[in-house]
């Protein structure tokens, strides 16, 4: 039988899919809350049929590529369920049913909370994948290409008005995405994201013309990053800039609908029910969420990690953020190594306890992962993350742990981040470390809150 795989307790994380059902109440004045309902979803290599094996070696360099791409980036109340997209488009990355366009036409975007702007595959897009469907911009009575010299051209990154829009009064632009390299044509068109129906007008996105590689959603993405074409921007004046999710674990999102994401300040958790942490900014990467963390436990033991390791730097962009896009944690070298020897050290002493050999039992390596057992029985240690102002988030082991389905192999999930210049300097706190918590990003007030919660089907 080939072996497929899912983190410890059905909660498999290596490739979540967010489904936002959506639907944003009117663009007005007032403020509204929205809640939507997460999919989980992996792509076609990460299927459960897929060999575990070949699994983590790919999905551990997609996270490196990942965490490459993000030290790139340089300078009301509405109700809807989240489910795992992981049966819907086989894809790496949460997803959200949307609609664009008069009449609307249905898409499922890809939710990014390190990115800004949308950006939807369209018609006659060459090299876009064909196995999602795409907008049509001739079939919307509301499409409208941005002119060039309008203010969110400027916005756009690598804007140009001769290249890549198909009319010289638009606005086209580039940009990277992983391996992928996209070129698009910065529009406008409405957008409805929540299951209430409601609409914002004049969404601006991004309407692909070329796609090149493959690390791009192919359906498509809403970026929740804090930039000026992000979702959280643009929808300032309904939701006041702040929104919440709760990330389906991978096994048990199975049946769909089984997560939420909530817009707006009504309806987040009390404050007596949430730590929360500052949330910083760093000049150098603006569309990313970075908080101080400052120390981990393994169990109660605080780990001796260097400070300069988890270090904050707003002028070179080291320090730790939080991405729906990457799975696994990535940490500094110095941090990792401390983490990885701590952890490996109580494994082999529950081992001895237990009979099992401790000492005797080889640690072995799967892709990017070097703490991996091949045991039946290992008794992994919670992970406590300590950040400023007081918050602390303790993983059990389904946040921290894969297994493989079939066998006895076991890894700890997590990597050092890549060596390299600033990038060897950046934490990342993953979305398997995320999932089956309520993360609140509340943008105004600058603070970033946890709090446990069990992602059930309540919308299903």
């Amino acid at each position: 039988m080939t072996e497929s795989w899912f983190p410890i307790r059905a909660a498999a994380a290596l490739s979540v899919a967010v489904l936002l059902l959506a639907g944003v109440a009117a663009a007005s004045a007032s403020a509204a809350t929205l809640e939507v309902s997460l999919v989980k979803n992996s792509n076609n290599d990460a299927a459960p049929s897929s060999s575990w094996t070949s699994f983590i070696a790919a999905q551990t360099s997609r996270d490196t590529s990942r965490v490459l791409y993000l030290s790139s980036l340089a300078s009301g109340f509405g109700g809807a369920p989240l489910a795992s997209g992981r049966q819907l488009l086989h894809t790496p990355t949460y997803l959200v049913r949307a609609s664009l366009g008069t009449p609307p036409q249905r898409l499922l975007l890809a939710v990014d909370t390190s990115n800004d702007a949308a950006w939807v595959p369209c018609a006659g897009c060459h090299g876009c994948p064909t196995t999602a469907p795409s907008f049509n911009p001739a079939s919307s009575a509301t499409f409208r290409p941005v002119p060039c010299g309008a203010p969110p051209c400027s916005q756009a990154p690598n804007p140009s008005c001769t290249s890549l829009a198909k009319s010289k009064n638009s606005c086209g632009f580039s940009l990277s995405y992983g391996d992928s390299s996209l070129d698009a044509t910065l529009s406008q068109d409405n957008l409805a994201v929540t299951a209430n129906g409601g609409v914002i007008k004049g969404y601006t996105f991004g309407c692909l013309t070329k796609s090149n590689g493959s690390a791009a959603p192919a359906q498509g993405l809403l970026g929740l990053g804090r930039g000026p074409l992000g979702f959280v921007a643009q929808t300032k004046g309904i939701y006041e800039g702040t929104f919440s999710y709760c990330l389906p674990s991978y096994y048990r999102s199975a049946a769909n609908f089984s997560g939420s994401l909530t817009l707006g300040r009504k309806g987040q958790p009390a404050p007596e029910k949430m730590k929360t942490t500052p949330l910083l900014a760093s000049p150098h990467r603006p569309s990313l969420y970075y908080v101080a963390m400052t120390g981990v436990r393994i169990g109660k033991k605080s780990v001796p990690i260097p400070p300069s390791a988890l270090a904050f730097d707003a002028a070179t962009g080291a320090g730790t953020v939080l991405d729906s896009g990457t799975m696994f944690a990535r940490l500094a070298q110095p941090a990792y190594a401390a983490v990885r020897d701590e952890v490996r050290r109580r494994v082999a002493g529950s081992l001895r306890r237990r009979g099992g050999g401790g000492a005797s039992v080889s640690v072995s390596s799967l892709g990017g992962f070097d703490t991996c057992y091949n045991v039946s029985t290992v008794a992994w240690p919670a992970v406590t993350l300590v950040f400023g102002g007081g918050m602390e988030v303790r993983l059990p082991e389904e946040n921290v742990v894969i297994r493989s389905t079939y066998g006895s192999t076991s890894c700890l999930a997590m990597a050092a981040s890549p060596a390299d210049g600033v990038n060897a300097a950046l934490n990342v706190i993953g979305s398997l470390q995320q999932q089956n918590h309520r993360v609140l990003f509340d943008v105004p007030n600058a603070r970033v809150g946890f709090a446990r919660e069990r992602c059930t089907a309540a919308f299903a």
